[in-house]
This record gives structure tokens, sequence and C-alpha cells, in this order.
């Protein structure tokens, strides 16, 4: 679905996790980091739990040169998947806290 069939949905005032979700991915993958970040950050703000949310929400962040901010949401991200128990989540997002780390204190 595209970004202005997502968009038309929100106007409607069909607001979900999984519409804010799939607004904040399109906006990402259009290469639009802030208008992602927004999206996500309302998907997270309706449901805390949503692992891919965060995990995409850091990499938004990282995209405008927030490091700090993208390991928070990350952070976050590891311990909602903890809790869901998605393994594929966690491990992407051990990843990118571990390459973050190292990006950091070069």
């Amino acid at each position: 679905m595209n970004i202005a069939a997502l968009e038309k949905m929100l106007a409607k005032g069909n607001d979900s996790a999984i519409l804010r979700f799939g607004l904040g991915k399109a906006y990402l993958d259009d290469g639009n980091a802030e208008q992602a970040i927004e999206h996500f950050q309302q998907c997270v703000s309706i449901d805390s739990s949503y692992s891919a949310a965060w995990k995409l929400l850091g990499k938004a962040l990282q995209h405008i040169g927030e490091p700090e901010k993208a390991k928070a949401a990350w952070q976050q991200g590891l311990v909602s998947a903890q809790e869901k128990g998605d393994k594929q989540t966690e491990r992407e997002v051990t990843v990118f806290l571990k390459k973050l780390s190292k990006v950091v204190k070069e």
C-alpha cells in the first residue's frame, strides 16, 4: 500500500499501531526519516510492546544523526522483543546496538 492510501486511512480516523507502523516503514523506505520517526513514535505510544516499531524507530533516528536516541529506542525494542519472545527482532536489535557502540567509541 502506498503512502497516500495509508495517510487517507489515517485521515479517516483509522489510527492504530499497525497503521502507524505501516506509515513509518513507508516513509523510511521512501527516505523520509523525519516523517517516519513521527509515525513510529505514535505507534509505540499506542503499543509500547511493538518491538519492530522500536527497531525501525532506532534506524530512522540513526539515519538523521541521533545515535543516542537510536540507542534508547533499540534498548526499548530489545526489552519488548525479549518480553514477547520475538527472537528475530531481538537478534537484529542486538546487532544494531553492537555496531552502534563501535561507531560511538571511534
